[in-house]
């Protein structure tokens, strides 16, 4: 048993374009404060189908990103039946090893975990993501003179091997009380990219 989990991400943080984090430098404004969303297009965590649900974080990164201490706030689709949020959970929280608990090692706290209404759309680099009522962004790529998206082979992959759009936010909003974060800025940092995660 294990898991094996494609699909796509969308990244939105309030560094400048490009996100220096993404090659091990510090934050832009010493800080680092973003929201990770990875929609599951094909899914299973030890027999359980998680096709079609998204899972979501909202964090504060309080220096280099590499040096951990993330502090964050877990949001798990509303509309995962109970099997299917613990399951979710025992990936994204590292307890089933593997790549995802290699990245999620950074986190220090989880604060909390809620379950949300989230709405993620992607499309050839173009993207939205909404959780809730409170937090929001809308991304778009750096697109080149015929119209189509570039620097999508780039070191700005989460995922070694599959394409990264780097792009901005044309908007990105997070009410986060629980991180202390009221944020409301536009023209910042955003990536959409795919991953294949098995364990």
């Amino acid at each position: 048993m294990g898991y094996k989990l494609e699909g796509k991400l969308l990244e939105v943080c309030d560094c400048n374009i490009l996100c220096p984090c993404w090659v091990g430098e510090d934050p832009d404004g010493e800080t680092c404060n973003t929201i990770i969303a990875w929609h599951m297009d094909k899914g299973d965590i030890n027999g359980i189908d998680v096709t079609g649900l998204t899972i979501a974080v909202t964090a504060h990164i309080p220096g280099n990103i590499m040096e951990g201490n993330w502090r964050v706030v877990m949001y798990v689709d509303e509309k995962a039946t109970k099997e299917q949020e613990k399951a979710l959970l025992q990936v994204y929280k590292g307890e089933l090893g593997g790549p995802v608990a290699d990245l999620v090692q950074l986190i220090g706290e989880v604060v909390a975990v809620e379950r949300a209404n989230i709405d993620f759309t992607v499309h050839d680099g173009k993207g939205t993501i909404r959780i809730g009522s409170d937090i929001s962004a809308d991304l778009q790529p750096f697109e080149g003179p015929t119209g189509k998206s570039t620097l999508s082979d780039t070191v700005f992959s989460t995922v070694p091997g599959a394409p990264a759009y780097v792009g901005k936010a044309s908007d990105y909003k997070m009410k986060q009380p629980l991180l202390g974060l009221d944020i409301d800025m536009q023209g910042h940092n955003a990536i959409q990219g795919q991953f294949l995660f098995e364990a």
